[in-house]
């Protein structure tokens, strides 16, 4: 590890299958404090799983999630709504209330989860909102935002809870080319204040330029990492040359 950091995060040996389909096989992973690990395969590789099996949304059949050293997300008795006030998440499909303006939506959890203030959460809300650009959108219902904004408004969302590690699911896979940059650049400035990210994305450039490491899942398994330099430049794996032929043409 880096020196003066330690592993926030720690994933050793998870299992997990749905029915009789094993989908990740004993895999680990470890994430420095302020370390951005950007996480690259193929559909099926079991990213999206390991990023649900992390927050607690999946359970797991085998093997250890410890958050800081002293948290074990996958221990039976774990209260989850702790681990998700330390771990944020933010999906594809935005998750968004559709019957809450955007400045609600921001500001349910910390009421509801932190036992914030209205106004103490109102002013954060609208302080996180115009940080992303979206403090003319505080009042308007998801279904008059953008593919964009409604992803900014997701991401200011979790980022209400004041989470150690945000987790990002393929955010950007459902938007049309146009928005992809204005996301990408929203976690850009999450990485550069520092915020502990594990994301998952097909955008290969986006992961070589913000990457402190770059992961290859292939079959369950973590089964290539590096620097993004690494990786894209001078892979090890016959695997992740054919992936990055693909994805990169």
């Amino acid at each position: 590890m880096t020196s003066g950091t330690h592993a926030l995060l720690e994933v050793s040996g998870i299992w997990k299958s749905f029915d009789d389909h094993p989908v990740l096989r004993g895999l680990d992973l470890h994430v420095d404090q302020h370390q951005a690990v950007v996480l690259i395969g193929a559909s099926g590789s079991g990213k999206s799983t390991l990023l649900r099996c992390i927050n607690g949304l999946e359970s797991v059949d085998a093997g250890r999630i410890l958050l800081d050293g002293n948290v074990e997300v996958t221990q039976p008795s774990i209260d989850l709504d702790k681990v998700r006030r330390r771990v944020g998440i933010v999906f594809q499909s935005y998750n968004l209330f559709p019957h809450m303006t955007v400045l609600e939506n921001v500001m349910l959890a910390p009421r509801k989860v932190r036992g914030t203030s209205g106004g103490a959460a109102r002013d954060e809300a609208r302080a996180l909102l115009a940080r992303f650009g979206l403090e003319a959108k505080a009042d308007e219902y998801p279904d008059r935002l953008s593919g964009g904004q409604a992803q900014r408004a997701a991401i200011v969302r979790a980022l209400a809870m004041q989470p150690e590690l945000m987790l990002f699911d393929e955010i950007t896979s459902a938007l049309d080319p146009l928005l992809v940059g204005e996301v990408l650049d929203a976690v850009r400035e999450l990485k550069l204040e520092g915020l502990t990210i594990v994301m998952a994305t097909h955008e290969m450039g986006f992961a070589r330029d913000v990457a402190d490491r770059v992961c290859f899942l292939h079959e369950g398994v973590v089964l290539e990492q590096g620097p993004p330099e690494a990786i894209f430049s001078s892979p090890e794996k016959q695997q992740t040359r054919d992936f990055l032929a693909r994805v990169l043409g």
